[in-house]
C-alpha cells in the first residue's frame, strides 16, 4: 500500500508523471477545462472538496516552482486569496525555496489551462478560485 498522503490513485499518477516546468490546473466547480489535459473530476457536491484542501492535497506530493492565478481573485474571492497565499507561502518554507507567484486576466488564464498536464476539478463555487501549478524540481 502506498506510504504518501494522498489516496486518489489517478491525481497520485498525475503528479508522478510531471516533469520539470509541467503545468497542473486546480480548478473551479465552473471553470471550463480544454479538450487537451488529463481530466480529474473530484467535484462531489457544491463545496466538497473545497479548492484550499485539494491545494494542500496535491502540494503534499507535488514539488512546486510557480504559481499562476487569476487577476481577477484580488477583487472578487479576497478571502479565498489570502488563503491561497498562505498556503503557497509555508509550502515555500516547507520546500526550502521560493515560489514565484504570477497573475494574469482570467481570459488568459483559461488559454494557459490548454497547455496543463491535467485539470483537477474541485467542488468549490466560488468565483476566481483556480491556480496553474508548475513543477519544480527536489534536487
Amino acid at each position: 500500500m502506498k506510504k504518501g498522503r494522498l489516496l486518489n490513485a489517478e491525481l497520485s499518477h498525475v503528479i508522478a508523471r510531471l516533469g520539470h516546468t509541467d503545468t497542473l490546473t486546480i480548478a473551479d466547480a465552473g471553470l471550463p477545462i480544454p479538450a487537451g489535459p488529463q481530466r480529474v473530476d473530484l467535484a462531489l457536491t457544491p463545496g466538497m472538496p473545497d479548492f484550499i484542501h485539494v491545494v494542500n492535497a496535491v502540494t503534499l506530493e507535488m514539488q512546486v516552482e510557480s504559481a499562476l492565478i487569476a487577476e481577477e481573485i484580488k477583487l472578487h474571492n479576497p478571502q479565498l486569496h489570502s488563503a491561497l497565499l498562505a498556503v503557497l507561502e509555508a509550502l515555500q518554507q516547507h520546500q526550502g525555496n521560493t515560489i514565484a507567484v504570477r497573475y494574469t486576466s482570467h481570459e488568459q488564464f483559461k488559454q494557459y489551462t490548454q497547455r496543463s498536464q491535467a485539470v483537477i476539478r474541485s467542488g468549490e463555487c466560488s468565483p476566481y478560485a483556480n491556480v496553474i501549478l508548475s513543477a519544480g524540481v527536489t534536487f
